[in-house]
C-alpha cells in the first residue's frame, strides 16, 4: 500500500493488512539451521522429534518465524510515496505463543500502532504484528515491530 506522508495519520490504530499465508517446510527449518548453526534435534530430526516431544515432529525456530515477518509484510505494510528505502529499526516486544510445526503455513496481520516523521524524510512506524498459523486459534507469536523509511 502506497501513501503519501500526509495521510499516514488517518491510518493509524488500524489493520493495515494481512499477508498470503507462507508455508514453513522442513527445507526451509533445516536451512535455517544451518545459517543460525543451531541443528536442536527438535527443529531438524523429524522421527526423534516426534518421539520425544509434545509437538508430534519438528518445529520451526522461533526466529525462523520472526525473520518471516520481512517476508510477510511485503505488499502488506505501508510504503511511502517516495520511500528510497526501508530498514528494521528493533522491537518493542516479541513473545513467542506457539510453536510452528513442520509443514504449516503462517501469516501476518500487522496494526499500525503510531507513525511520525523523525526528522524530515524519515519516518518511524510501529506495527503490532500476529503471526497466525494456518488452523489454530493461537498464534505463533505477537510482537511490536518497529521500521525506518526513508524518502528521497
Amino acid at each position: 500500500m502506497i501513501v503519501k506522508p500526509d495521510a499516514v495519520a488517518d491510518l493509524v490504530g488500524t489493520e493495515i493488512g494481512v499477508s498470503d499465508w507462507v508455508e514453513v517446510t522442513q527445507d526451509r527449518i533445516d536451512a535455517f539451521a544451518d545459517c543460525t548453526e543451531d541443528h536442536q534435534f527438535i527443529h531438524i530430526d523429524p522421527a526423534r522429534a516426534e518421539a520425544e516431544t509434545p509437538f508430534g515432529g519438528t518445529i520451526a525456530h522461533g526466529f525462523l518465524s520472526l525473520s518471516l515477518l520481512s517476508k510477510l509484510a511485503m505488499g502488506t505494510v505501508i510504503g511511502l510515496d517516495g520511500m528510497t528505502m526501508g530498514i528494521n529499526y528493533g522491537f518493542e516486544k516479541i513473545r513467542f505463543l506457539q510453536p510452528v510445526r513442520a509443514g504449516r503455513k503462517v501469516r501476518g496481520r500487522f496494526h499500525l500502532k503510531s507513525a511520525r516523521e523523525r526528522r524530515p524524510g524519515q519516518w518511524m512506524f510501529a506495527y503490532e504484528v500476529t503471526v497466525d498459523i494456518e488452523g489454530e486459534d493461537k498464534p505463533a507469536l505477537i510482537a511490536e515491530w518497529l521500521t525506518l523509511q526513508m524518502l528521497g
